[in-house]
């Protein structure tokens, strides 16, 4: 037996007995029992563990951008979208980057949160994009100085501009910058496109992982898959009900088969929300897409172990958690996120210490994986 199958036997058997008995019930129907924080939180009810905790997926937006291509656009619509009828509350939270943040990070115990500016700015063209890239991380270089032991930050890099974009990612890397923050698909087009490879050879020899976040799938694949339902439900079927998380995990495969890793071995990559269905769907892939398909060097699954790090981020399901662990194994890959503000950091918290796994685990998730992976 090897390690990951021993572990999921030892999860299912023990640590499946140890939840139910913390909801105060047993699961006697074979079916993987919920952790407590599968149920909301309640402000003020939860006595957090003691432990040092950092976040991945954290959102916020610059003031550039606000005032300019993010509240009336596509982009605009995309949070209202997710937000729902908190709209409004969630477009302010996206902006507070200072003591009403840092509040909310209190009450959930949360001590730091690596910034990432989403929505993003991969839609817009290159002469539009480069000087709102350059601003917003200049913004985000204040931001981090003034709150430097509660904020780390991602770099926004202009896609649209490959070759300027590695520059810039060099410029930020050199002021403290933990990494990349890419959203999606820069017009249709995906990182696996040789445009985009002066960012990832980049990203390679500065050491600087890339969270890769979702965005809408393009508007040719909305309007095929999406299409034919209110607005309201086909633009959350489109993002966060689904599109978002199929959107990424394809994105994220298309790296892998088309070559990527193979031409950037040491590029690590960042994906949320329990891994977009990777995991779910890497043995599946190992056996219908075989490397004699492929022609990698390696088989599909040795570069999501490898090359690919995962985080929570909304994602406060104990049997998707189980997934990814079994699968990918808790030490360097699993780490802690919220999802500001489109998910409840109270929430996030309350589901980290409920999980029935051992305290070393905890503490790298927690915070041990990602200050390995940062240098911090």
């Amino acid at each position: 037996m090897d390690r990951r199958k021993f572990i999921a036997g030892t999860m299912l058997a023990a640590g499946g007995v140890a939840t139910a008995h913390a909801n105060g019930r047993i699961a006697g129907n074979g079916v993987m029992p919920k952790a407590v924080a599968d149920e909301p939180a309640k402000p003020g009810m939860h006595k957090f563990s003691k432990m040092r905790t950092i976040t991945l997926e954290e959102h916020y937006v610059s003031p550039a951008f606000a005032a300019g291509p993010g509240k009336p656009s596509q982009a605009g619509k995309n949070i209202q979208t997710a937000a729902g009828e908190h709209f409004t509350e969630t477009w302010e939270l996206l902006q507070d980057v200072g003591p009403g943040r840092l509040a909310l990070m209190d009450e959930a115990d949360i001590d730091v949160q690596i910034l990432g500016h989403g929505p993003g700015m991969e839609q817009l063209e290159a002469k539009e994009q480069v000087p709102l890239v350059r601003d917003t991380n200049d913004f985000l270089l204040e931001t981090v100085a003034k709150y430097p032991t509660r904020f780390g930050g991602f770099a926004s890099v202009c896609t649209a501009a490959p070759e300027q974009a590695a520059k810039e990612l060099e410029r930020m890397m050199q002021a403290g910058a933990k990494g990349a923050f890419i959203n999606g698909h820069s017009r249709g087009r995906y990182l696996d496109d040789k445009f985009f490879w002066p960012i990832l050879e980049a990203a390679q020899h500065l050491n600087a992982p890339i969270y890769l976040h979702p965005t809408p799938p393009p508007q040719a694949v909305f309007d095929v898959y999406y299409a034919g339902f209110s607005p309201a439900l086909a633009g959350l079927f489109s993002t966060a009900g689904w599109g978002w998380h199929i959107e990424t995990g394809l994105h994220a495969s298309r790296m892998i088969l088309g070559g990527v890793f193979d031409q950037f071995p040491n590029l690590q990559i960042i994906v949320g929300h329990m891994g977009e269905a990777l995991p779910f769907m890497m043995p599946r892939m190992d056996s219908a897409m075989n490397q004699h398909v492929t022609k990698l060097k390696q088989p599909i699954s040795a570069y999501l172990r490898q090359n690919f790090h995962y985080t929570f981020s909304g994602f406060n399901f104990t049997q998707n958690f189980y997934d990814v662990m079994t699968q990918m194994g808790v030490e360097d890959r699993i780490m802690f996120s919220a999802d500001h503000p489109f998910a409840s950091m109270l929430e996030a918290r309350t589901f980290l210490d409920a999980l029935p796994i051992s305290p070393a685990d905890r503490e790298l998730i927690a915070h041990g994986n990602a200050e390995r992976l940062f240098n911090m």
